[in-house]
């Protein structure tokens, strides 16, 4: 399972770096002009109060055809901007929604967003709304 993220203060990091250790699933950090070869789950942030972060966005936008799934971060005291980028990528790209976190996500976000993964959408096809449960 591979998982590609963009983070900008260190909360993706850390939820990433939480499933990488219950897991041993390998994260790679997008970057610029980012060409990925095998197929991935994308972890981003919310920016802006709303917006998708322009390294995500250019991501996405080069590999979305090899994106099974997409998450996003935010902070609940953006309202009904709470981890929008990741429905605004969802909507953008036709990627499947998998979850939200609030920051760096809590015990609980990290087990549900590895079960989600796992056992949800591991072997489904791309496109299935399964996982719009966020």
């Amino acid at each position: 399972m591979i998982l590609y993220y963009d983070t900008k203060t260190g909360n993706v990091q850390r939820f990433i770096d939480k499933v990488v250790q219950i897991t041993g699933w390998t994260a790679i950090r997008i970057q610029k002009d980012m060409q990925i070869e095998e197929e991935g789950h994308l972890v981003t942030f919310t920016t802006n109060f709303g917006q998708i972060p322009a390294l995500t966005e250019d991501f996405a936008t080069k590999n979305n055809a090899k994106l099974y799934s997409v998450t996003s971060s935010g902070n609940r005291n953006w309202g009904r901007n709470f981890g929008v980028a990741g429905d605004k990528v969802a909507s953008l790209f036709e990627i499947p929604l998998a979850f939200k976190f609030e920051l760096s996500g809590t015990m609980e976000d990290i087990n549900q967003f590895i079960d989600i993964i796992k056992n949800q959408y591991y072997d489904s096809k791309r496109g299935s709304k399964k996982l719009d449960i966020a």
